[in-house]
């Protein structure tokens, strides 16, 4: 979807919506897949069933989305998940990727 602007000058302007990221977190086998809802739910604010179906999906799957943002809050995301695995103990990787638009 596109937003159209009018300038001074009249002109109009059409603006696109800004580049949207997924977060993505990859399975391994040496998380725990409680740490894993725990981060879901601490960090993306799932519940404890979305989470756990989100768990189950990175495990199951490989990697799982954890949430789509701008550029700046999947980055910030991303750098706290791996903080909190890197202070557990636990190698969980945490990606963002660019969402491909139709």
């Amino acid at each position: 979807m596109m937003a159209i602007l009018w300038c001074s000058s009249g002109v109009r302007k059409k603006t696109k919506p800004p580049q949207m990221y997924q977060v993505l977190m990859l399975n391994d086998d040496f998380t725990p897949m409680e740490f894993v809802v725990m981060v879901l739910q601490e960090f993306f604010s799932k519940d404890r069933e979305t989470a756990t179906q989100i768990m189950l999906k990175i495990h199951l799957d490989g990697r799982g989305v954890c949430g789509v943002y701008s550029k700046d809050v999947a980055a910030t995301k991303v750098d706290q998940v791996l903080d909190a695995a890197t202070k557990q103990g636990h190698p969980l990787q945490c990606v963002s990727e660019p969402i491909e638009l139709m």
